[in-house]
């Protein structure tokens, strides 16, 4: 008791420590999109084989996940800084070169090199990122028992979200991309990859007028008309290990001031058993709360997060504009910051589970908005519609994102609930199981349906043509369509713990209105 007395209370410092722990989990994590340009635009893997090898090292990586997390919930030995926070510690060390590992930029390697090192380089990073973040989402039931004060935890763990990824997301673009322009010389075409099929000479005559180039003209796709856009592979390899760095400062900040309030060691999760991979999944899938939250962030992972290939090829392609994708793309989602400050005062009014609802139906508002892009031939009108679609899906995501972290530490208490046992790591690590599932089939479906599409990886960016840049767009549009829809039935159908369900459960647990145990 006087242990507990000399803890200190729940306040700003947990909070701002919790959102650097996802900033750090993000210098990595935002970095998966851009995998999959890297080894399709600058590496030139064929479509099919890239998705095949996603599937391969995200499978691992899933499976990975709930050993991980009864790895972490059995370990009983005491460490100086805690258990929870020993493991976040190994995960950002491996993390600082970690990140770096998927993009060793070897782009004349033989195709069997290339899937070796790819597949070598992702599973070391995804496995220090495992070991990282699966005790990170756990402690978010740890460092409080106030459901109040979990929803702000959860909240500031969005605003670490959305600041790690807007680093990578929209300054990454900028300095990886470049726009070509004629030099005086030959020497800019050691700079293209030329793309089978076309010839040297082509890039040197302007396929508009026929003209050779002057110097400082913009070099043209013969294919589009479109200014060529280049990747430069070995960038991302030196801004992925300074991320690494960036990432690892978060961990360490996040580890010295947040603060443990309950005994990591007093939470039974599996009374001593063995881990037993089935009947956990079959506990987990009668975890409704779980479930629910489980759909909605797959649908997120499946759709929107799917898309991000698509849509960077989107932006060279159709508007030309790949270095400035990210800067659109925050704009759309600039919306979701409004809601960070009120979100506390919605949640006590009406639940997590109803506002939520209302933003999943805001965001497909949103994508139908999205859908009417492509049917528009004039760019910049497409493009200004296409923004404007972005926004309101990003006004529903708002919420979601605000307090999808704490539906699942609301799970975690429906798991003691019916079941009698917490069981934080393995809740959450199946949890991430599913969501990493989906993160690994998600892009792999997309990449085959940029194939179908009309996309050919040995025409990089440079040569495709322009039915297959507008079909990039249909494929966009439609995975965010699909993405609202998911995460509508995830949360409003299949997430059963409402305002005054929440409400019963912290009473039959002993806790206030607030989620806090009452004394005695």
């Amino acid at each position: 008791m006087d242990k507990k007395q000399k803890v200190r209370p729940f306040g700003i410092r947990d909070k701002i420590a919790y959102a650097a722990g996802d900033f750090g989990c993000n210098m990595s994590f935002a970095l998966k999109g851009t995998v999959q340009t890297f080894w399709l635009v600058y590496m030139m893997l064929e479509t099919g084989l890239l998705s095949a090898l996603l599937v391969v090292v995200q499978i691992w990586d899933a499976v990975n996940d709930p050993m991980i997390g009864s790895m972490i919930d059995n370990d009983k030995r005491n460490y100086k800084r805690g258990k929870f926070k020993q493991y976040i510690f190994i995960g950002a060390c491996g993390l600082l070169v970690g990140g770096a590992a998927v993009f060793l930029p070897f782009p004349n390697a033989p195709v069997v090199i290339k899937a070796v090192l790819f597949i070598l380089g992702y599973i070391i990073w995804d496995a220090f990122y495992t070991v990282a973040n699966v005790p990170y989402g756990s402690m978010l039931s740890l460092v409080t028992e106030d459901v109040g004060e979990r929803a702000e935890l959860s909240t500031w763990r969005s605003i670490g979200s959305m600041v790690g990824n807007i680093l990578p997301n929209v300054i990454l673009p900028m300095l990886i991309w470049n726009k070509v322009k004629y030099d005086g010389t030959d020497s800019f075409l050691d700079k293209i990859v030329i793309p089978k099929g076309f010839t040297k000479e082509q890039f040197l005559t302007n396929p508009l007028t026929g003209k050779a180039y002057e110097i400082g003209d913009k070099v043209l796709s013969p294919e589009t008309g479109k200014q060529v856009e280049i990747l430069l592979g070995e960038r991302v390899f030196w801004v992925a290990l300074i991320m690494g760095v960036l990432g690892f400062i978060a961990f360490m900040f996040m580890l010295k001031f947040i603060t443990v309030r309950v005994d990591e060691n007093s939470v039974k999760t599996n009374d001593g058993e063995k881990f037993n991979v089935l009947a956990a999944f079959k506990k987990f899938m009668k975890n409704r709360p779980a479930v629910g939250a489980t759909v909605a962030a797959m649908g997120m992972f499946l759709g929107m997060n799917s898309a991000t290939t698509a849509t960077t090829i989107m932006f060279a392609t159709y508007f030309n504009m790949a270095s400035l994708s990210g800067v659109v793309q925050m704009i759309g989602f600039l919306p979701m910051f409004i809601f960070m400050p009120f979100i506390t005062k919605i949640v006590k009014k009406y639940g997590k589970k109803e506002a939520s609802v209302v933003g999943t139906i805001a965001s497909i508002i949103g994508g139908v908005i999205m859908l009417v892009f492509p049917l528009i031939s004039n760019v910049t009108v497409s493009l200004v519609v296409y923004l404007f679609g972005l926004v309101v899906f990003g006004v529903g995501m708002g919420v979601y994102t605000c307090v999808s972290w704490a539906l699942m530490g609301d799970a975690i208490d429906y798991n003691e609930w019916k079941f009698g046992t917490r069981e934080e790591g393995t809740v959450y690590s199946l949890h991430s199981f599913f969501r990493k599932l989906a993160q690994g089939i998600g892009p792999s479906l997309v990449l085959l349906m940029m194939g179908w599409l009309g996309y050919k990886s040995e025409l990089g960016t440079i040569g495709q043509s322009l039915q297959t840049s507008h079909n990039m767009c249909w494929l966009v549009a439609g995975l965010y369509m699909f993405s609202a829809i998911i995460q509508f039935i995830g949360i409003a159908v299949i997430y059963n713990l409402d305002k005054k369900t929440l409400a019963e459960m912290n009473k039959a647990l002993g806790r206030d209105e607030s989620g806090k145990k009452l004394e005695g």
